[in-house]
């Protein structure tokens, strides 16, 4: 019994060490994305310039990705954690002093690459703590990366509100999670490295996965453009007073983060399926929304239908990755990340351009169609 009793003591430790820096993940992105917005306008950016800059966030993500996978192969993710939460916010804070669009670009990139650092390496913890456990916890997990991101940009607003310069608000945020970091890394769980020779650093997902990966495609290229665009679409297209704009972009992540924290046991109650045909449903519907009634209630609505319906699927396309028999967890995810990931590359710099030659309501418009697309695609899923 009292072996049992350690085992249920380290296997919740491991829950809260781990979801304590998904949250630290989540903050200090969603810290960057709350002052978009401001740095565009302090550093005098069109919609295309802004696209580009927008690029290179992921780009960096992308390309460190096979980097990261082979770390996790040799290094506990432990270890990885640690050192991607610590650039990712030495790097946030040189966000902050950025004052030109080259000098923006480059750190964007090694943002892009920290964040992936933290990323897979969360997600390759998380999977070897659900492994603990009998019932699924991992779109809780996200569901407290959302909640992270909900709160990262609340306090945003409220720097914006009281027109803050993003540098201090970077510098405060940046050493907050500094501390936090050290304090948590000792109690998360010693994952040992699974050296994978059969397999090649990257690959893509196998014949199981595929279809998920083009769904996880979808469903990103629909939340890093809420990410970087809905801000920015309310105060241009619907209201231009900032502070509205940033609050409804937190609306848009309570939505988010409170469909994750419910995404475990809607799954339970009526299968995977259902759920992700709905999600495609509601991303379509609500973009649709926003595009053909511009105005203050129901883009706010359309936006809370985009959160619930991006919120459970990329934690159910990263749980299956990490139950495929043909790869490791790491590279599991590290192959499904691949192709999930290029939504985040093209799409919103794609949404730039298209809002620079015709209009950004036209480019949420084109986006919608992922919704389509996310609900086409679980039609050619067999059940399971």
């Amino acid at each position: 019994m009292h072996n049992k009793a350690d085992y249920i003591k380290s296997a919740i430790q491991y829950r809260i060490a781990c979801a304590i820096f998904y949250f630290i993940s989540g903050f200090g992105y969603a810290t960057w994305a709350s002052r978009i917005p401001t740095i565009k306008q302090q550093l005098h950016l069109n919609d295309a310039q802004l696209g580009t800059v927008l690029f290179a966030l992921p780009v960096g993500l992308m390309l460190t990705m096979p980097i990261t996978s082979k770390l996790l192969m040799h290094y506990s993710s432990r270890i990885i954690m640690l050192i991607g939460s610590l650039v990712l916010t030495v790097v946030l804070i040189m966000i902050g002093i950025t004052n030109n669009i080259w000098q923006l670009i480059i750190i964007l990139f090694c943002f892009g690459s920290a964040r992936n650092l933290l990323t897979l390496s969360i997600n390759t913890q998380g999977v070897a703590v659900q492994n603990l456990y009998i019932k699924s916890i991992m779109a809780t997990f996200h569901g407290i990366w959302s909640m992270a991101g909900f709160a990262g940009a609340a306090f945003g607003l409220l720097m914006v509100y009281f027109n803050i310069n993003p540098f201090w608000h970077f510098l405060l945020v940046g050493v907050v999670l500094t501390i936090i970091t050290f304090l948590t890394i000792n109690q998360t769980y010693y994952q040992q490295p699974l050296p994978d020779n059969r397999k090649p650093v990257f690959s893509l997902p196998d014949k199981y996965l595929i279809k998920y990966s083009f769904i996880c495609f979808a469903c990103m290229a629909c939340e890093n453009t809420m990410y970087d665009w809905s801000a920015l679409y309310f105060q241009k297209v619907v209201n231009p007073d900032k502070t509205m704009a940033t609050a409804a972009f937190v609306i848009y992540l309570i939505a988010m983060t409170s469909g994750r924290f419910f995404g475990d046991k809607l799954v339970s109650k009526v299968g995977i399926k259902p759920v992700l045909r709905f999600s495609g449903l509601f991303i379509f519907s609500g973009l649709m929304l926003s595009v053909l009634l511009p105005y203050v209630f129901p883009v706010i609505v359309g936006f809370i239908m985009v959160g619930l319906g991006v919120s459970c699927i990329v934690p159910m396309v990263f749980s299956l990755a990490g139950k495929s028999d043909k790869m490791n967890s790491s590279s599991a995810l590290a192959s499904i990340s691949t192709i999930g990931y290029l939504g985040f590359v093209l799409i919103p710099p794609f949404v730039g351009y298209i809002s620079q030659l015709v209009s950004l309501r036209l480019s949420f418009g084109i986006i919608a169609f992922f919704g389509i697309i996310i609900m086409w695609l679980v039609l050619k899923i067999k059940d399971q």
